[in-house]
């Protein structure tokens, strides 16, 4: 019973939607950095290197007979893969560089253009405190 109430704070307190919505919106983001490599930035790379196509580059090291099949070393999905690797990793690291730059100008106190969150402001107005009742004692 303990653990199934465990469970259910869990649930409740949103750890667990937010990492399905992380899951979720993390398949669809791989959806498309699959279809940005595959057919926009592939078809210029292939016809530039005079119509190769990368997923069938292969390495033959026995071809198919009768009895046993093909063996080969895919190197082309290999190179796509990582073409796919460095386009999530840069892109994820442009959308973190702007939510970190976001959050810092948020949290910002003598940038009157944002909001800034009321934790930050209360720390702010108890550091300013702090400063004039050291004043003061210093005096």
């Amino acid at each position: 019973m303990k653990l199934i109430k465990e469970f259910k704070d869990f649930a409740v307190k949103g750890n667990m939607i937010d990492m399905a919505i992380g899951i979720i919106i993390g398949a669809s983001f791989n959806a498309v950095i699959n279809v940005l490599v595959k057919n926009v930035i592939l078809p210029p790379l292939s016809l530039l290197s005079d119509g190769i196509n990368f997923q069938e580059k292969k390495l033959i090291l026995r071809d198919a007979t009768e009895k046993n099949s093909q063996v080969s070393i895919d190197y082309g999905l290999l190179t796509e893969t990582v073409l796919d690797f460095l386009i999530v990793g840069f892109t994820i690291f442009i959308v973190v560089k702007f939510v970190n730059k976001l959050q810092a100008k948020a949290e910002d106190v003598s940038d009157v253009t944002v909001t800034t969150p009321a934790d930050i402001q209360l720390l702010s107005d108890i550091k300013e405190l702090l400063e004039a009742q050291n004043e003061k004692l210093s005096k």
